[in-house]
């Protein structure tokens, strides 16, 4: 009895831990009609039979496939991406794939496998990429090189492999990208390096496993195009090992709660020897941070120091003038020239992005930068009573500047002649201060994108935006206009080439017909998240084959004359408005389902009016808006009686005529 009792036990508990099943009640989702589907965590031990045999992209994971053969996808021979995530396969038998010539991408990832049978891989003539992460390997000659001579990518993350050496049959001649992070790769010899000499200009990732040492020699005369030796404690011994190699990005960068070594001058010695492009040294801290520290740095093109606790740059730094990219995000800078940009001529793009503390611009801290094109300082808690002429001084090649997150800015008239040449601004969510009724972007001829979203900017300033002919986008969301109106004569009259127009969460509620008759090239138009009603689509009547975004505002009925301004437009967005699904909007509910094809966001496109309607998508509303026969009945005893009445009315005035005569 007991030993039936145990028996009963260890069914229901196998039921309970593997509940799957040769179909499903939930059907795969289709994302691309007979070509892609995703099965996805459907509790399925097969493939379903109703997924078409012209399947192509099939996302299978999470469901329960212990082991794989080859029949187990045999009926899918389009296949090119294949994604087996986590469906607890153990085997994977000889020719599994064999039917599958044009299978690009495979991920196995998160199985424990036990066994691949040396012919697994056979079939494909172009498998590509191959995901193994996390499936229990330790040793690379598990994986059978077998059909693999057009392997571009190999990730092998999280599993227990100690050391990188390829089996000496392994077809690595097209490999660009392997992936070892988070193993136990913690040594690297010569031997472990020459198996990848058949690769050029590849990719290794070694985040995650603590570097200890290196051969001498081991990475010498190679070129790698990137090298992640993220999370080593010390990085000397990886400047020393990469001595006579060519690199083009190292990232070195490292993380929280990992106890580092402090970087000092000689840390970087062996760098003096090796080519390297752009370096990433992320979160590390600096033990004597002085002008020597830069001695090997000499070649770099691009530097990344974000969030490594400088409080300034030692200036008299000589020899960086290759040096066009520095990233000096979430630091500690009091003052813009704090960094001692003189130190770097050649910038082109400089990032103080996120400063721990309130950045103060100073005067002509950068103007040593001449050829600097993109400058990056937001969420920097910058304040500027007169900005930018003299903070910016002598950039004239500057094309994009972001100062958007910032505290209260103060703009001039012309405030950007130091930077004529600008082409993007961002200015959002930064309290901006313009002393009207002039404008600061005055002379920015070429400003093709400016944002202002929640810039609490005085909307009724009309010459705000005058002087920027060739001004494309213009994001002004979050701005509100006096008595949430956009009149006839606003600030929009003089940007007359704008193609792209954001005018969301402004607290709108009406917009004058003539308001945008400037606006005759705009394709994109965003005012969604307003209280608008229908009228306000009056003031588009010019306009076609645009993008009009109007979801969440209070659109309710639809008025017929306004049905041809929307037919003419290439997309609509009428979703989360309170739209009214009754009678009274019968001719806006038949163009709707007329128009589906030019509709986005159908599935919130629903009813709030009747209640008994609420929630309903408009696509799927069915009003008989016509005479019923109650309706009939109704008007047949109504005119009958009319006509008794009438017929008894002739006779009374018949009657009383003849009595008179």
């Amino acid at each position: 009895m007991a030993s039936l009792v145990i028996c009963c036990f260890l069914v229901v508990l196998f039921s309970a831990c593997h509940e799957v099943s040769s179909t499903s009640d939930q059907l795969c989702i289709e994302k691309e009609a007979n070509k892609t589907y995703n099965c996805e965590n459907l509790g399925l031990s097969e493939i379903p039979d109703t997924l078409p045999n012209t399947t192509e992209f099939l996302e299978f994971s999470f469901n329960f496939l212990p082991t794989i053969q080859n029949t187990t996808f045999s009926r899918l021979i389009n296949l090119t991406f294949l994604d087996l995530t986590r469906c607890q396969i153990n085997w994977i038998h000889d020719d599994t794939f064999q039917s599958h010539h044009q299978l690009s991408t495979l991920i196995l990832t998160g199985n424990p496998l036990i066994f691949m049978a040396e012919t697994a891989f056979n079939g494909p003539k172009s498998l590509k990429h191959l995901f193994l992460i996390q499936t229990g390997i330790s040793s690379l000659e598990f994986i059978p090189p077998h059909n693999l001579e057009n392997l571009e990518s190999l990730h092998l993350g999280s599993n227990h492999i100690s050391s990188i050496k390829l089996p000496n049959d392994f077809p690595a001649g097209n490999l660009k990208v392997l992936d070892f992070q988070n193993n136990a790769i913690h040594y690297f010899s010569r031997e472990d390096m020459n198996s990848l000499k058949q690769a050029t200009n590849l990719s290794l990732n070694f985040n995650g496993n603590d570097i200890k040492g290196i051969e001498p020699g081991a990475f010498s005369s190679q070129f790698f195009q990137s090298l992640n030796f993220g999370g080593t404690r010390d990085l000397s011994v990886i400047f020393n090992g990469l001595r006579n190699s060519t690199i083009q990005s190292l990232w070195l960068g490292t993380f929280e709660d990992i106890d580092n070594q402090y970087l000092s001058s000689a840390t970087f010695q062996g760098l003096c020897d090796t080519s390297v492009e752009s370096i990433n040294l992320q979160k590390h801290h600096f033990s004597d941070f002085s002008s020597t520290t830069f001695r090997c740095f000499a070649q770099l093109q691009n530097l990344d120091l974000t969030a490594t606790h400088l409080q300034e740059l030692p200036s008299g730094i000589e020899g960086m003038n290759s040096l066009k990219k520095l990233v000096l995000n979430v630091n500690k800078f009091d003052q813009l020239c704090q960094i001692n940009a003189a130190n770097f001529p050649s910038l082109t793009h400089l990032y103080v992005k996120g400063n721990m503390k309130k950045l103060h611009l100073g005067t002509g801290c950068l103007e040593k930068l001449e050829n600097l094109q993109k400058l990056d300082l937001s969420h920097s808690g910058i304040e500027a009573s007169d900005c930018c002429n003299l903070q910016l001084k002598n950039l004239p090649r500057l094309q994009s500047l972001n100062l958007s997150y910032n505290e209260l800015i103060g703009f001039q008239r012309e405030a950007f002649q130091a930077c004529p040449q600008l082409e993007i601004l961002d200015l959002s969510f930064t309290h901006l201060h313009v002393s009207a009724p002039q404008s600061p972007f005055q002379n920015l001829h070429h400003l093709k994108i400016l944002n202002l979203s929640h810039s609490f900017l005085d909307t009724s300033n009309q010459l705000l935006l005058a002087g920027l002919p060739d001004l494309r986008h213009l994001n002004l969301r979050g701005n509100r206009f006096q008595d949430g109106s956009i009149p006839k004569n606003n600030l929009l009259q003089t940007v007359g080439s704008l193609e792209i127009l954001v005018l969301s969460s402004s607290d709108l509620l009406s917009i004058d017909q003539q308001a945008f008759h400037s606006l005759d090239k705009v394709s994109h138009v965003d005012l969604s998240h307003n209280n608008l009603t229908s009228n306000s689509i009056d003031a588009l009547s010019h306009l076609k084959g645009i993008y009009l975004n109007l979801a969440a505002n209070a659109i309710g009925i639809i008025s017929p004359h306004l049905l041809s301004i929307l037919s003419q437009q290439s997309t609509i967005n009428l979703s989360h408005n309170p739209l009214d699904c009754t009678c009274s909007n019968i001719h806006f509910l038949t163009w709707y389902k007329e128009n589906l094809q030019k509709l986005e966001d159908l599935e919130e496109t629903v009813c709030a009016n009747p209640p008994s309607l609420q929630g309903v998508q408009l696509s799927d509303v069915q009003l008989s808006c016509g005479i019923t026969p109650v309706g009939i009945l109704f008007l047949t005893v109504f005119f009958l009686l009319v006509s008794i009445l009438l017929i008894f009315a002739i006779k009374f005035f018949l009657r009383w005529k003849y009595q008179h005569i």
